[in-house]
């Protein structure tokens, strides 16, 4: 999962770099005055940072939510992990039991004989 949240991180960076230099672009060859380029490019800086901030936002919670269900994944596992250690201890002890009975019935034949 780490590589997919980097690859996600990796094009959210692309498409930001995409558009701040689109935008650059596109600035640099409109015929207009240096005085309302700078007010463009002032109000497309906030913009790609707004949508930054959105980004990184919904990365994080993407995140918090993949540890949220790793989280119950482990927790589901370790309470299925106690059950098989418990039944799985209930049989050895069970087997252990008629292992002794079984040696106690041999002893008692190798007395008599």
């Amino acid at each position: 999962m780490e590589d997919r949240d980097k690859k996600i991180a990796a094009a959210a960076l692309l498409v930001f770099a995409g558009g701040v230099i689109g935008a650059g672009l596109a600035l640099l060859f409109a015929p207009q005055s240096g005085e309302r380029t700078r007010k463009d490019i002032v109000r497309y800086t906030k913009k790609a940072r707004n949508r930054a901030d959105e980004v990184a936002d919904d990365l994080a919670a993407n995140v918090s939510n993949l540890v949220d269900a790793l989280g119950e994944k482990t927790d589901d596992l370790l309470e299925t992990g106690k059950d098989v250690a418990v039944s799985a201890r209930k049989d050895l002890i069970k087997l252990i039991e008629e292992g002794a009975s079984k040696l106690e019935k041999f002893r008692t034949l190798l007395k008599r004989a």
